[in-house]
């Protein structure tokens, strides 16, 4: 019987050591786990961090490149632009020089006075010249056919003076106006009838400087 109670506590004995031993084991188990997860946590927390400021960056980085695309977006736009506007002053310049070269003032038969026809297209051509003090001009005088060479020579040189003193009265400086006289030479028509001769009894414009 006494051996029998002693194998009973040997095996009490033996059964709380391995409780106690496995309760320990169970402990230190929990214990390194709360402190893996302890020196985890200021990773993640790190990590996130990091993550964050790489996020702010690439979104501000996208928001440069948009800013610099808008930018130049813009500038070509204005480039665009200046490039039409200076265009159309071109085109403009060049169609108002070319009626102003192309639109000339016709005379009566032996006569040298300005016609009110004639005093019309004058005073637009005076009001471009003031707006533009670089131009220089001459003007030429023409004839027609009838009369001697000399007179019409003549003729042609006062025809060509009146519509210079005209611009002169206007304000425009007289050195900025020549005056020359084709008389009969240079006839706009060939013809020998009296719409030609019309067409021919002329003063002439042209651009000389600008």
């Amino acid at each position: 019987m006494f051996k029998k109670l002693s194998f009973n506590v040997l095996v009490f004995i033996m059964l709380l050591a391995l409780s106690l031993f496995l309760g320990a084991c169970a402990k230190k188990v929990v214990k390194e786990d709360i402190e893996v997860e302890k020196k985890e946590e200021p990773v993640k927390v790190e990590e996130s961090a990091l993550s964050d400021e790489e996020s702010r960056s690439q979104e501000l980085e996208r928001e440069r490149a948009a800013e610099e695309r808008r930018l130049r977006e813009e500038a070509l736009r204005r480039e665009r632009e200046e490039s039409a506007r200076r265009a159309e002053i071109t085109r403009k310049a060049a169609q108002i020089r070319e009626e102003f070269e192309n639109s000339d003032i016709y005379f009566d038969f032996d006569q040298y006075y300005l016609t009110n026809e004639a005093r019309e297209i004058l005073a637009e051509k005076a009001s471009w010249l003031l707006d533009n003090p670089d131009v220089e001009i001459e003007i030429e005088g023409h004839c027609d056919e009838r009369g001697t060479n000399e007179y019409n020579m003549a003729l042609g040189e006062r025809r060509s003076d009146s519509a210079s003193k005209y611009f002169v009265n206007a304000g425009v400086s007289a050195s900025r106006i020549a005056t020359i006289s084709y008389g009969e030479e240079k006839p706009l028509d060939p013809g020998h009838d009296e719409t030609a001769w019309g067409k021919n009894r002329r003063a002439h414009f042209r651009i000389v400087a600008e």
